[in-house]
C-alpha cells in the first residue's frame, strides 16, 4: 500500500498524519514530530534543544532511567528522542503485539519525564564530554567554523550541541519551559507505518495526544548565508594535514521549481563522489586529496552550497586555488553531454533503492509534505530530470555564479 497523507483532529487542531500499511513483518514504527522545535528555536541558550531531547531519554520520574529502560527491553520496545535544527522527534519501534505497551510507556514518558536536577547534571556532563571530544575532531571543527562564518550572528552559526559555556549555564527550568512550549499539538505531526491499518493507527494516536495542550505553532524562520567571502584559519599544532571546508550562498528556497536542476548540477560538480568534477580535478589529476566533495543544502530555514577536502599541509594553498578554479570553470562552461547522461543514468537507475524500505518511503512522504510539495512530487521530479536538456542545465548553472563567492574555514598547523 502506498504512503498516504491525511489529518487527525485533536482539540480542533488538524494534525498531519502520514501512514503506510506494510504487513510483511509484524512491526510498527512511529514518529511523533514537533516541527519548528529544534535548535533553531532555543534562543540564546545554545544546546538547550539537544539537552532537552537527551533528558527525554532518561526515563520517567516514577521508574527512573534504569527502570524505564528495563521496561522497554522486557518487551523489545525501542523508544528514543532526538533533535535537529528544525524538529524535535520522539520515535517508537515495536512488535505489533507490543504496540499498546509501547504507546503506554510513551505516554508515561511524555507525561512525567525524568526532569530532575540530578538528571540534568548527568546529561550536561555527557554533553561537555561530547564537546571536548569534538574539539579533537578537526573535520567537525572546520565544519562548525564554516557555519559560524556563513551564518554569523544567527542560530545557524552555533552547533546543536552548544558550547562549554552555554551548557554549563543551562537551568532545569529552561528545559521544562522549552519542552512545554514546543511539545504542543500546533507543532505536531505523525509518521506511522508497518502492520497497522490507518483507522486503528488514528485511534491510537488520537488517544496518545488527547492530553497535549494546543499551544502556539512555532514561527518559521529563514537565515541567509553571507554573500561576501570570508576566510578563517584555525591553527592546531597537533594536526598532520589541512582540513579545508568551503561554502557559498545559493539563490534557492525550499519548493523552488528548478530544484531538480540543482540536483543534477551538484551531482556532476561534487556530490557523486568518484567521477565528479571535484574528485577528478583534485584527486585524480592532481593528487591533492583522497576525496573531495561538494553539495547543496536546501531547507526551510536556510540554503547554502558547501564542500570539503583534506590535503597535505604543504598542498593547502594549491588545493584552495584548485577548488576555486573548478567551481569557476563549472559556472562558466557548464557540464558536458556525457556528464549529463551519466548523471541521469545514475539518478534514474538508483531510484528503486531510495524507496526499498518502509522508513525510506515514509521519510520521502514526510519530506514532500514538510517541503510544501504535493505527494508524488519525487516521481514527477525524476521525469523532469529525464527530460532535462543540456542547454537548460547549463543556463541554470550560469545563473548561479554566486557559488564562486567562497568562504573558507581551514584547520591547519
Amino acid at each position: 500500500m502506498a504512503t498516504t497523507l491525511d489529518y487527525i483532529d485533536v482539540k480542533g487542531v488538524k494534525i498531519p498524519f502520514i501512514h503506510e500499511e506494510d504487513k510483511r513483518l509484524p512491526l510498527v514504527s512511529m514518529q511523533l514530530v514537533f516541527t519548528g522545535s529544534g535548535s533553531i528555536d532555543e534562543g540564546k541558550s545554545a544546546g538547550l534543544a539537544r539537552i532537552s531531547a537527551k533528558m527525554m531519554n532518561e526515563g520517567t520520574l516514577k521508574r527512573g532511567a534504569v527502570g524505564f529502560a528495563d521496561a522497554l527491553d522486557a518487551r523489545a520496545i525501542q523508544l528514543s528522542t532526538n533533535v535537529g535544527k528544525e524538529s524535535f522527534v520522539i520515535e517508537l519501534g515495536t512488535l505489533k503485539e507490543e504496540l499498546d505497551t509501547g504507546l503506554s510507556l510513551m505516554a508515561e514518558l511524555l507525561k512525567e519525564p525524568n526532569l530532575t536536577e540530578e538528571t540534568l547534571a548527568k546529561v550536561k556532563t555527557r554533553a561537555l564530554s561530547d564537546i571536548a571530544r569534538k574539539e579533537a575532531d578537526f573535520d567537525t571543527v572546520a565544519s562548525d567554523e564554516l557555519k559560524a562564518i556563513l551564518f554569523e550572528g544567527t542560530p545557524m552559526a552555533i552547533p546543536n550541541i552548544g558550547t562549554k559555556e552555554s551548557i554549563a549555564q543551562l537551568k532545569l527550568e529552561e528545559v521544562k519551559s522549552f519542552l512545554a512550549q514546543h511539545r504542543v499539538l500546533s507543532n505536531a505531526l505523525i509518521v506511522i507505518g508497518g502492520d497497522i491499518d490507518a483507522v486503528t493507527a488514528k485511534e491510537k494516536v488520537a488517544k496518545l495526544l488527547k492530553d497535549f495542550s494546543v499551544g502556539t505553532k512555532t514561527k518559521e524562520r529563514y537565515y541567509e548565508p553571507r554573500k561576501t567571502p570570508k576566510e578563517s584559519i584555525l591553527k592546531r599544532p597537533s594536526t598532520e594535514q589541512a582540513y579545508l571546508y568551503f561554502g557559498a550562498p545559493f539563490a534557492m528556497r525550499e519548493g523552488d521549481t528548478e530544484f531538480y536542476k540543482s540536483r543534477v548540477a551538484m551531482f556532476v560538480l561534487g556530490s557523486s563522489g568518484f567521477g565528479s568534477r571535484m574528485m577528478e580535478e583534485i584527486r585524480v589529476k592532481r593528487g591533492l586529496a583522497y576525496s573531495a566533495y561538494s553539495r547543496l543544502g536546501v531547507a526551510k530555514t536556510h540554503t547554502y552550497f558547501s564542500g570539503y577536502l583534506q590535503t597535505k599541509l604543504e598542498s593547502q594553498a594549491e588545493a584552495k586555488k584548485t577548488v576555486a578554479e573548478v567551481i569557476d570553470t563549472f559556472v562558466t562552461s557548464g557540464v558536458t553531454q556525457s556528464e549529463l547522461d551519466q548523471a541521469k543514468k545514475f539518478m534514474l537507475g538508483s531510484e528503486p533503492m531510495r524507496v526499498e524500505t518502509l522508513s525510506q518511503r515514509l521519510g520521502r512522504t514526510f519530506g514532500e509534505y514538510y517541503g510544501g510539495k504535493p505527494l508524488g512530487h519525487s516521481l514527477a521530479e525524476l521525469k523532469l530530470i529525464s527530460e532535462l536538456s543540456l542547454d537548460d542545465l547549463n543556463d541554470f548553472i550560469k545563473r548561479h555564479g554566486e557559488i564562486r563567492n567562497l568562504s573558507y574555514a581551514i584547520v591547519t598547523k
